[in-house]
């Protein structure tokens, strides 16, 4: 019902959070819980007379089945990780009733609270080759240990893929859906959709390597260096998929600069530290760009996804538009 007030999305008080969820965990006494970041979810940082944690309550539209699948994806990576050089995950803490997350009310309705380590590192911005070596090393080792999982059973079995309906089909209906059927541009990115979709099948049906992937994997705020070790966390998009779209998300990394020279440099000490631990074919290799047009294409869906939720549509007109239909014209997939 709209006739009374609704909330789409709340920011949930602290000491609500710890009135809530305190007497789930044995992680000691709460002495404090700190909104510390608005994104895609919510994140809280939890200081208790055992240590810090870091909380993620989850927005509304990730259901407890996902949340579970993560959580399950993540027991099992840990002990795969286990002899692993390069690699580490951050870990969720385990609740009283071993469920492992926490259902709680909110304004809008139900949100998936989880607890997670604190994570110790530097957030490394991948801008010397030194470092990039050692990302590829353990980014090959964090594939390396998912070829080794399989989920896909109970609960676990209506998990999404990475596939061209999640990149590329779902994302054009918001967006269509967005600016509306009859704007101009609408017959431009139906067919930049339906060719970029056409070149993807083409280039897996040559064997790309398939398999679960992080997801997210830009290498800027999902993953800690400790020395020569790197530290993944957020793993809310694990899924199966093609690994060229895993490493399309590293080339295209945020606060990434230099020239395009010095950028290729980068590129190939990363792709040098994969290769020394795991396969990564010139096939795949060659499909990275196509997957780095289809993940933008994927990231202005998102953008639509939370227009109404969180960003509010005033930056995400005409201007916004423009730029990403000019965007999609200069790769040349539509002619």
């Amino acid at each position: 019902m709209f006739n009374q007030p609704t909330a789409v999305r709340s920011v949930l008080s602290p000491a609500y959070l710890r009135w809530a969820l305190q007497g789930h965990y044995d992680i000691g006494t709460w002495e404090e819980c700190t909104f510390w970041l608005r994104g895609l979810n919510d994140t809280y940082r939890v200081r208790t007379s055992e240590g810090t944690f870091i909380l993620r309550i989850y927005r509304t539209q990730v259901m407890e089945t996902d949340v579970h699948y993560e959580l399950n994806m993540l027991t099992v990576l840990q002990d795969h990780l286990k002899t692993s050089v390069h690699t580490g995950i951050g870990d969720y803490i385990q609740t009283k009733d071993q469920s492992g997350c926490i259902m709680i009310d909110a304004a809008e309705g139900k949100r998936a609270a989880v607890m997670f380590h604190y994570i110790e590192g530097v957030e490394k911005n991948l801008e010397d080759e030194a470092s990039c070596y050692a990302f590829g090393q353990s980014a090959a080792e964090l594939h390396r240990a998912m070829d080794q999982i399989k989920l896909g059973s109970g609960r676990d079995h209506s998990r999404f893929e990475l596939d061209t309906k999640f990149l590329i089909d779902e994302p054009l209906e918001r967006i269509i859906r967005y600016i509306g059927e009859s704007h101009e541009e609408a017959v431009f990115l139906r067919a930049f959709a339906s060719t970029l979709k056409d070149q993807i099948q083409t280039a897996s049906g040559s064997g790309l390597d398939y398999g679960l992937c992080h997801g997210d994997m830009h290498g800027n705020n999902n993953v800690f260096q400790q020395q020569k070790r790197f530290i993944h966390y957020d793993f809310e998009w694990v899924a199966p998929g093609w690994r060229a779209y895993d490493l399309a998300q590293v080339k295209i990394r945020k606060r990434q600069s230099g020239d395009a020279e010095q950028k290729q440099q980068l590129w190939e000490a990363l792709m040098k530290g994969y290769r020394s631990v795991r396969s990564f074919t010139d096939t795949d290799e060659q499909a990275v760009d196509l997957f780095i047009i289809a993940r933008r294409f994927w990231v202005m869906g998102l953008d639509v996804a939370f227009i109404e939720s969180d960003m509010g549509a005033l930056d995400y007109g005409a201007d916004w538009l423009s730029d990403f239909v000019e965007e999609f014209r200069e790769t040349g997939i539509v002619k």
